[in-house]
């Protein structure tokens, strides 16, 4: 079974994005707001797509506060979690936002919230073709 971690500081949306990914994904779903957490799941090679909040509010990073942006590039600069797919999810969804967030942190995709439940289980997928 392909596992997904959410880095979500809101529990609703939390809760939401890990219903849909279990449910109608069949994925394992972890959701954290610790840096340290997914780095070191990561690294382990347990995690095969990470979907990540931009605008976190108490996440740190060696006691600096970071945000998704942040994470992403911590993620894609280390060779071990390099290749784990990144989708961006934020609420900032202005246009040229998506290629900007992209551009800036490295990420693989981006989603916008609302998450539009059939469209973003269609976008995982892409990413994650097998859901065992």
């Amino acid at each position: 079974m392909k596992h997904v971690v959410v880095v979500e500081d809101d529990a609703v949306n939390a809760l939401l994005l890990r219903t849909v990914l279990q449910r109608r994904g069949g994925y394992k779903v972890t959701v954290t707001e610790d840096p340290h957490q997914l780095m070191t799941m990561a690294r382990a090679g347990e995690v095969d797509l990470v979907v990540l909040d931009v605008s976190l509010n108490e996440s740190r990073w060696n006691g600096e506060l970071v945000n998704g942006i942040d994470i992403c590039r911590i993620l894609k600069r280390d060779a071990d979690t390099s290749r784990i797919p990144v989708l961006l999810a934020t609420a900032h969804a202005m246009r040229g936002d998506a290629q900007r967030f992209i551009d800036e942190s490295g990420a693989d995709d981006y989603v916008s919230k609302p998450v539009e439940l059939d469209g973003f289980i269609a976008q995982v997928r892409r990413w994650l073709p097998e859901a065992a």
